[in-house]
């Protein structure tokens, strides 16, 4: 993976890229397939769509550094660029509630994502927060 530096305009690259439903769903299946990744056939095959459309949105999510390929004989794979994902949620909540991240601890609690995915707020426990 090539490594990116997340700011504004990385960001904006990313949902742009993110903001097409086929390309969301390709993102979908690349996540979870997870470093094994998936052959372009298969991905294709999973969304019922043309391989040259696919073609389309795998060349605009390559561009935006969502995704890698990698040549395997006669064969395409692509994997999600996760790191870059986990960048760009960290950039998207690193100021949480203004420098008050005990306000957002009770939040996340209620988010529908696995904790150890959350990027930490501060060093804060249940006796509060330190900066």
């Amino acid at each position: 993976m090539i490594e990116v530096q997340m700011n504004k305009d990385t960001a904006t690259k990313v949902f742009e890229s993110l903001s097409s439903g086929i390309r969301l769903d390709v993102w979908r299946l690349l996540v979870k397939a997870g470093l094994e990744g998936m052959v372009a056939g298969q991905l294709a095959s999973e969304l019922d769509i043309a391989p040259n459309t696919l073609s389309f949105h795998l060349k605009a999510m390559l561009h935006a550094g969502l995704i890698s390929v990698e040549q395997e004989g006669r064969f395409l794979r692509y994997r999600g660029n996760i790191p870059l994902m986990l960048e760009l949620i960290g950039y998207l909540t690193e100021e949480c509630c203004s420098g008050h991240p005990e306000q957002c601890l009770d939040m996340r609690g209620t988010a529908n994502c696995a904790p150890e995915v959350l990027p930490p707020l501060t060093s804060c426990n249940k006796e509060g927060c330190s900066s």
